[in-house]
């Protein structure tokens, strides 16, 4: 850590230099100037001030021997035996990842009766699948899971952690990176393997104007969570890989919460999952208005959808919303009406297999990333599109 050195024998304008601080940071106390806790390290005192007045001491930080961390790791979201489909997605970005350094995939699973649970990962290419497996652990809660995660890491000691942006996963992983004292990225976007095991977490930042680059070369293991639909799923394939059944005896598994039951919500159709959506934009006159676009989402066996500005005026529910602070979709087809394609909502549909942009401005960010598109009247153009849908359909009868 930085800390900033003011050797007061060389200040000559005491009130000029305390001015020299745009943070207000620099205190007069006890006939001497010292920095406050508004101090930001900008430098500017260094630069500005008098010559050797001020200086930045960088403490040194312990070498870390990157050779001592080796694989990738990818933790195994699951409910009662059912394993999240994120959890597959980061199997497959962690053999990417991987091959770049040759060094393995592990997979770390945690519950109770996990056997079959375990053996349906195998299928999806990981070299070893660890298993804590222990009546304490058949719900989630999070210390003893994050007291089975720490010990998987202490023992196995991989590179690099994924974990899904899940609602488990935003729990356990701050957690566990407290607890090992490393870094952590939420909801990246990019991860890139450089050939010196650095893990490269790119996010959206600041809005999502910014993509910011994280690395955490000092501390291992470096940590990341992905949002469900960000990255691809491998095939399945014949099992592979070996199961590690680890003991979970000497582990403090206790818990100041005690799951009574679990109650299971009413099966719900999540935008994520379906192959086709209608993106209903700003360019959405009146709430009535919807109707249409439900409309040609219900002919090509789709779901309607929204860009953040309906969910605020409260016409869709905000399940329904597409973007950064929204949901991530990966369809087979998207159709956007009257979406003006800001970065938020690009980053959340980006990864579409096919994009089609309907905008009446020909300069609407959305043509940039849209396969195809049509400048226009979405009011002329939807009604057109669903007559021809339907006479389609008609004659396919």
């Amino acid at each position: 850590m930085a800390k900033l050195i003011i050797h007061q024998d060389k200040i000559i304008d005491r009130y000029a230099f305390l001015s020299l601080c745009p943070f207000g940071a620099l205190e007069y106390a006890g006939g001497s100037i010292h920095a406050g806790a508004g101090c930001r390290m900008c430098g500017l005192c260094v630069k500005k001030g008098p010559p050797g007045a001020a200086e930045i001491q960088q403490d040194e930080t312990p070498r870390l021997d990157k050779a001592a961390w080796r694989g990738i790791a990818v933790y195994a979201d699951q409910t009662e035996g059912e394993i999240h489909p994120v959890t597959c997605e980061l199997i497959g970005k962690a053999r990417e990842l991987a091959a770049v350094i040759e060094q393995p995939v592990y997979v770390l699973l945690i519950g109770s009766g996990m056997d079959e649970a375990a053996q349906r990962l195998r299928r999806y290419g990981a070299d070893k699948i660890y298993v804590y497996d222990d009546p304490q652990l058949k719900y989630f809660r999070c210390e003893p899971y994050a007291a089975a995660f720490t010990h998987f890491v202490n023992t196995v000691k991989p590179g690099s952690i994924l974990v899904g942006a899940t609602t488990v996963g935003r729990q356990l992983a701050p957690r566990v990176a407290a607890r090992l004292k490393t870094g952590l990225t939420a909801d990246c976007t990019v991860l890139e393997m450089n050939e010196n095991s650095d893990l490269s977490q790119i996010r959206p930042a600041f809005g999502g104007n910014i993509m910011a680059h994280i690395k955490t070369p000092n501390h291992r293991p470096q940590m990341a969570t992905v949002r469900y639909k960000v990255m691809r799923a491998p095939q399945r394939s014949d099992p592979s890989g070996e199961v590690i059944r680890c003991s979970c005896a000497g582990l403090d598994l206790s818990s100041g919460v005690e799951v009574l039951r679990i109650a299971r919500k009413e099966q719900e159709q999540f935008i994520e999952a379906s192959d086709v959506l209608v993106a209903a934009g700003r360019g959405i006159k009146k709430e009535e208005d919807l109707a249409m676009l439900e409309t040609l989402a219900g002919l090509l066996g789709g779901q309607l959808a929204c860009t953040r500005p309906l969910a605020e005026r409260g016409w869709m529910d905000a399940k329904r919303q597409i973007g950064l602070s929204g949901r991530t979709v990966r369809p087979k087809l998207i159709i956007t009406a009257g979406v003006s394609g800001s970065v938020q909502f690009a980053a959340g549909m980006n990864n579409s297999d096919t994009i089609f942009a309907i905008n009446s401005d020909p300069n609407a960010p959305i043509f940039k990333i849209a396969h195809y598109g049509i400048v226009g009247d979405l009011y002329g153009i939807i009604p057109e599109l669903i007559r021809k849908i339907q006479a389609k359909k008609e004659a396919d009868r």
